[in-house]
């Protein structure tokens, strides 16, 4: 009998609840099924009365919450019969693009802004053997310019304008209702291109209500063809989206055509699922809320000093602003809140090392010299 795993991705654990065929071949790695992680140290830093927890995309096989999508993405690319697929990135959606399409053994194109990609995640999209192209221009540019090719090209595009994308990130809300047996009270995420705020909706609202309700306005990106949503409103989370302070456009009310953050995996402007994430916020009576690099980048040091989870700038966003959020009491006392860690810290190496610091000493290799650099600092 040959050897089927327990868990083999979040498509086969959810078919029943995804758009996808009975006889589908599925292209996996699996993907999901990550840890809800209690935090203990930082609420009791903080002197808050609150249960937060921490769900650590950043354990998907690339490293990032873009696997949940990119199953569901190359999936329905390879049963409708594509050969390739493209998308722009900031970095980790051209690392599980190329992924996934290695699996797939289907091309891929990569289009990633001039220097503002992490090499970790181009690392990634490079030894997948994708076709990177690196344009003169910012992930907006790219953006447009891959919408504009699947008119010229035959390529599948699998950026979260990708309908498919957001059924396969939804199922990250599945796991957390599942985790904790009901909703949390506020769910916290970073914002980039928002499409992930709009699938945790989705999934939210699937999970709360009837299968055959009507479509909600966060739903709508499926033309009334999703049999799971659902029009109720109780059962669901206030969603929380925080930006970076120099990529905005949810704080500004408009789009920002020059971006810069620190936190490379959010550094858009000109967010795709726009209009979704507005609805998720205003459906959820939630809001959205800006970090500036300082918040985020210590934000970052402390998940790692204090509760042993390395996730990358971007994912610190929505703990840097939640617990500011909790601090003033907007997120009153006695909440349970999920914060997304949306990638790995391993992701972006670089910013890691540049806080470290004086945080390696060098000593001589005697045991008298490490015994009292030890002391110390003890």
């Amino acid at each position: 009998m040959p050897f089927r795993p327990r868990y083999s991705g979040l498509i086969d654990k959810y078919r029943d609840r995804l758009p996808i065929a009975d006889d589908a071949r599925v292209i996996s790695l699996g993907e999901g099924n990550t840890p809800l992680i209690r935090l203990n140290n930082i609420p009791r830093d903080l002197g808050c009365d609150v249960e937060l927890y921490v769900k650590f995309e950043g354990l998907n096989p690339t490293g990032s919450f873009k696997d949940r999508g990119m199953t569901m993405a190359v999936t329905q690319a390879v049963n409708a019969g594509s050969e390739a697929i493209i998308c722009a990135s900031t970095g980790n959606t051209s690392a599980s693009a190329a992924a996934y399409a290695a699996r797939a053994g289907i091309r891929c194109f990569v289009l990633i802004p001039d220097g503002k990609i992490a090499m970790g995640k181009l690392a990634q999209a490079i030894m997948h053997g994708s076709e990177v192209l690196q344009i003169e221009g910012n992930f907006d540019d790219g953006m447009r310019i891959v919408k504009q090719m699947s008119e010229h090209a035959p390529v599948t595009i699998v950026n979260s304008i990708n309908p498919y994308r957001l059924q396969g990130q939804k199922t990250a809300a599945f796991e957390i209702v599942e985790e904790l047996e009901r909703a949390p009270d506020f769910h916290c995420l970073p914002v980039g291109n928002a499409g992930n705020i709009t699938a945790h909706w989705i999934g939210y609202c699937e999970c709360s209500g009837s299968r055959d309700g009507k479509l909600t306005d966060a739903c709508a990106f499926c033309d009334g063809n999703c049999r799971y949503a659902s029009n109720t409103v109780g059962g669901r989370p206030r969603m929380v989206g925080y930006q970076a302070a120099g990529a905005n456009p949810f704080l500004r009310g408009e789009m920002v055509d020059e971006p810069e953050t620190v936190a490379t995996a959010i550094r858009i402007g000109h967010p795709q699922s726009w209009q979704q994430a507005w609805a998720a916020s205003k459906e959820s009576d939630g809001w959205f809320d800006q970090c500036d690099d300082t918040e985020i980048l210590a934000a970052q040091r402390l998940l790692a000093d204090r509760e042993g989870i390395f996730c990358e700038p971007a994912s610190a966003t929505s703990v840097a602003g939640a617990m500011r959020d909790i601090g003033t009491g907007k997120i009153p006392a006695g909440s349970t809140v999920v914060c997304t860690l949306t990638g790995h810290g391993l992701k972006d190496p670089d910013v890691a090392i540049r806080q470290a610091g004086d945080a390696i000493s060098k000593v001589p290799a005697e045991l008298e010299a490490v015994r009292k650099a030890i002391l110390d600092r003890i």
